[in-house]
């Protein structure tokens, strides 16, 4: 997995981020089979840049705590045939799955850690899963949906012993 992370916000998560956001990638990678090294795009911003993204690509004016720019049209979630015919998913000089980019809201990892009640590394590292599955072509758009992903977000972090 080889995650470029860009940090474009003065708040400091006070964790190790880059590490955690790759172990997360990895579990979950592992998890969906996905026969490829993978390449993945994290930017850390704040709820102002967030909100501006969020209203540009969602029409939905007001900060959100995770973005997801799957690169794949996945017919289904984790369904890599899609990729074998079209060799415009992989980056050309290293032949790396070229999955997409992920923003996440320091701000609202804060915030929602302290609503849930558990640590910023959870909320971090959930978050992460979370966009990681949709980079996949998970959704949770209907009710059926929503538990695959929660199902699958769980046991993600469950195995890498990150606990609320």
């Amino acid at each position: 997995m080889n995650m470029q992370i860009d940090y474009e916000t003065e708040r400091e998560l006070g964790i190790d981020y880059e590490t955690l956001a790759v172990k997360v990638a990895d579990k979950v990678l592992e998890m969906e089979k996905c026969p490829y090294d993978a390449q993945v795009n994290l930017v850390l911003t704040d709820n102002e840049e967030i909100e501006r993204v969020n209203t540009e690509f969602r029409d939905i004016a007001r900060p959100t705590d995770v973005l997801s720019f799957p690169m794949i049209p996945f017919e289904t979630p984790a369904g890599y045939d899609i990729v074998e015919e079209d060799e415009s998913y992989f980056d050309l000089d290293t032949d790396e799955l070229l999955l997409g980019d992920i923003m996440i809201s320091v701000d609202k990892v804060f915030a929602q850690a302290e609503e849930y009640g558990h640590s910023v590394t959870r909320e971090f590292c959930f978050l992460v899963a979370h966009s990681m599955l949709h980079l996949l072509g998970y959704d949770h758009m209907t009710p059926g949906e929503a538990a695959v992903m929660e199902t699958k977000q769980a046991k993600a972090l469950e195995e890498l012993g990150i606990t609320r």
